[in-house]
């Protein structure tokens, strides 16, 4: 008994004392941490399985009046819904919020909602979204601006148009998009022949100086002659695309030789020799091919000035920042593929 003691007493047993509690105390902090880690991670999962699969109507409102979630919180997942082009997720979040919100609030997530109906094509939906929220609140530019979109995707570019006037009182500009819906518009119009539209839509042009491309992209199309008759030479760079495509038989080779973009353009093309170099590379290596053996052509790629979105295609309103006339074409090399495929048509012949 008194041997236990003396060792009870040693001062290597308490060292080996405090180091095994030291263990114990680190080996139940790391199980614990552990174990609390793999149940956050499965409550996490839980949670977000309800949104892997759309929850139903009933079940998001269980969830949004818990309070599981911040306002904020419900707001942030239904962006990230619409981002991803999943607008029916978001419709029925903002459809269920409304159900809970009041003044300020309800506005807020109604004008949301217009939003999304109006990017998901419910246009109907959408325009009664937004007349709600100015019948409350009729000074609210954001909604008659998306109205005013409502209508011009709609065609019915008459109450487009009428959009503008509480615009203007907002002390909005509304130049450009009044001279865009009246050309629109024109365009539209059934009653009009395509040479009358072109002889409309270059006063409207010369009125506004504004919506260059759209003008000047239909009046090549239907009336080259007027187009040369009134066409910018500065601006020849916007249009390079409408004027690579142009054939050869409505060239003014007068007005090209009076200007250097227009020159190498179609030097690089082969129509005319009046240039042998260029600083713009893609002509350059056009112009200094045979024209024999050129199986390259320039493909075009359009880019808004505004928000820097890249389209294939050309606009005359950014479907990305709905920015108007703010469109700039920019050319690449590419290997000509209508050659090689006349090629084949004509050795079957």
């Amino acid at each position: 008994m008194d041997n236990f003691f003396i060792e009870f007493r040693d001062p290597l047993f308490s060292i080996i004392i405090f180091f095994a509690i030291i263990f114990m105390i680190t080996f139940l902090s790391y199980w614990w941490g552990r174990y609390k880690t793999k149940e956050d991670s499965k409550h996490l999962d839980e949670f977000l399985r309800q949104f892997r699969a759309l929850p139903s109507k009933n079940e998001l409102k269980i969830l949004i009046s818990s309070g599981e979630l911040s306002k904020k919180a419900w707001l942030l997942l239904a962006a990230s819904y619409v981002k991803s082009g999943d607008f029916e997720k978001a419709i029925e979040i903002y459809q269920e919020m409304l159900k809970s919100s009041n003044g300020v609030s309800k506005k807020e997530t109604l004008f949301l909602l217009g939003k999304v109906y109006f990017k998901a094509g419910f246009l109907e939906r959408s325009k009664k979204i937004f007349l709600e929220i100015l019948k409350n609140a009729p000074r609210t530019p954001l909604a008659l601006r998306y109205l005013l979109l409502v209508y011009e995707s709609m065609r019915d570019y008459k109450a487009a148009l009428e959009v503008l006037e509480p615009l203007e009182a907002l002390n909005s500009e509304i130049a450009k998009d009044e001279a865009y819906l009246k050309s629109l518009s024109l365009l539209n119009s059934s009653s009009l022949s395509a040479l009358q539209k072109a002889d409309k839509l270059l006063e409207i042009y010369q009125n506004s100086y504004r919506l260059t491309y759209l003008t000047f992209e239909f009046l090549f199309r239907v009336n080259p002659k007027l187009a040369w008759e009134n066409f910018d030479s500065s601006r020849s760079e916007l249009l390079t695309d409408v004027l690579w495509s142009l054939d050869s038989k409505d060239l003014n080779l007068d007005i090209i030789a009076k200007n250097s973009h227009l020159r190498e353009l179609y030097s690089a093309r082969g129509d005319v020799d009046l240039a042998s170099e260029s600083s713009t590379f893609e002509f350059n290596v056009l112009m200094n091919l045979k024209p024999e053996s050129v199986n390259a052509t320039l493909n075009f790629e359009y880019v808004c000035s505004a928000c820097k979105q890249r389209y294939p295609f050309p606009f005359n309103r950014c479907t990305g920042c709905h920015e108007i006339d703010s469109l700039k074409v920019e050319w690449r090399l590419t290997k000509d593929y209508r050659k090689d495929f006349s090629k084949e048509y004509n050795s079957f012949q």
